[in-house]
């Protein structure tokens, strides 16, 4: 059977295009500060990347520093937040866990931001936070990385820049999926990374608004207008603005595979599944879901013999026994345990969310038959 990758919120497959612009590059691979022709190239082809990265976003090409990928423009949007005079931070409950760590490293005060059982932050406890202590900078994601479900963001924004705060976005899974345009989020910051996208893993993007100071994130020649030093990777901006130009195409084409992924969330949940943010608005490409009787390890090993590749949560936490944070913060922290996530992409066709139902039921029933009581023939 042909492969099934459905694991897109960790990393998307590299896109035919991208491999084809990447190798052009390391082929031409003059250094962008050079004078020289091939150094000329090499920016022109940053600044094309830049501009689509920028369109992606609904921004200008002036807003976008490209950096090693999402953590690293996290980092330093929650940064630029606290030089410009945030005195305290306030987190969603289910951010990433480059954005928590990045917090606590801060040395600031932290306050967390609860979400309801849905994964849907608490805006009348933000508005609370905000209006009880001094400037603050907030850290709330566009889409959760493990159960999709999207942020009310510009009602986020409303109340942040009411109390003179910063809003700093992770739009990491929410870019390319759906619509994110800077200015009607409402965020001083967002951070962006190529590879949830179909660009190569290890570059990313810090976009700010209009009238938003950054400040110098890794001391050098001044490259990225002096606030991210370093030779910039070429290569990898280069396909990363392919992919940003093609994200962009689709989503404006109004490509949507939530159909294929609702068919294959029914059958889950009619053999037994439990789902997760399925009642509010939501990636279309995600599906998040748990069982009381299935380890997750054991899920991805009987699933990965077949063929089909998914998750239990969250990439950085694989191999790690923890809770799921965004099954915790929703209330559900003991399904963490036979908790699932399936995530699609622009390389995933119908055929493979059904192939991933038609797995998972089969061998969830055999289980269950394994493990259902048995009686002795004729015996009452």
């Amino acid at each position: 059977m042909k492969p099934v990758y459905l694991d897109y919120n960790a990393s998307g497959l590299v896109r035919p295009s991208v491999r084809a612009a990447m190798a052009e590059a390391l082929a031409d691979n003059g250094n962008p500060s050079a004078v020289h022709a091939a150094g000329r190239r090499a920016r022109a082809r940053i600044e094309t990347a830049r501009a689509e990265v920028a369109a992606l976003v609904g921004a200008g090409p002036a807003a976008v520093v490209f950096s090693s990928g999402g953590t690293e423009s996290n980092a330093q949007g929650i940064a630029s937040a606290l030089a410009d005079g945030c005195e305290r931070l306030i987190v969603g409950a289910t951010e990433h866990p480059c954005v928590a760590e990045t917090a606590r490293v801060s040395g600031k005060p932290i306050e967390v931001l609860p979400v309801d059982a849905n994964g849907v932050a608490r805006l009348d406890v933000l508005a609370d936070l905000l209006a009880n202590g001094p400037r603050a900078v907030v850290a709330l994601h566009h889409a959760n990385n493990e159960s999709g479900v999207i942020q009310p963001i510009a009602e986020a924004a409303r109340l942040v820049r009411e109390h003179g705060g910063w809003l700093h976005v992770d739009t990491v899974q929410s870019a390319g999926k759906i619509p994110v345009d800077i200015e009607a989020l409402g965020a001083h910051t967002i951070a962006l990374s190529a590879h949830k996208l179909g660009g190569a893993q290890g570059v990313g993007a810090l976009v700010h608004a209009d009238g938003v100071n950054l400040t110098k994130w890794i001391q050098g020649a001044g490259q990225e207008r002096g606030l991210r030093g370093g030779t910039e990777n070429v290569p990898g901006i280069t396909g990363f603005g392919v992919a940003a130009a093609e994200s962009r195409r689709e989503v404006e084409s109004g490509v949507d595979h939530s159909a294929w992924r609702d068919a294959a969330a029914a059958r889950v949940q009619e053999a037994g599944a439990t789902l997760y943010g399925a009642d509010v608005a939501r990636l279309p490409n995600t599906l998040f879901m748990a069982v009381e009787d299935w380890p997750s390890p054991q899920q991805l090993i009987l699933l990965d013999l077949k063929g089909i590749m998914v998750s239990a949560g969250s990439a950085c936490s694989s191999g790690k026994v923890k809770p799921s944070p965004a099954l915790t913060a929703m209330g559900f922290g003991e399904m963490s345990q036979g908790m699932l996530r399936v995530s699609g992409g622009w390389g995933t066709t119908e055929a493979d969310w059904i192939a991933f139902a038609d797995a998972w039921t089969e061998e969830y029933a055999r289980r269950r038959a394994r493990a259902a009581p048995r009686t002795l023939e004729g015996v009452a």
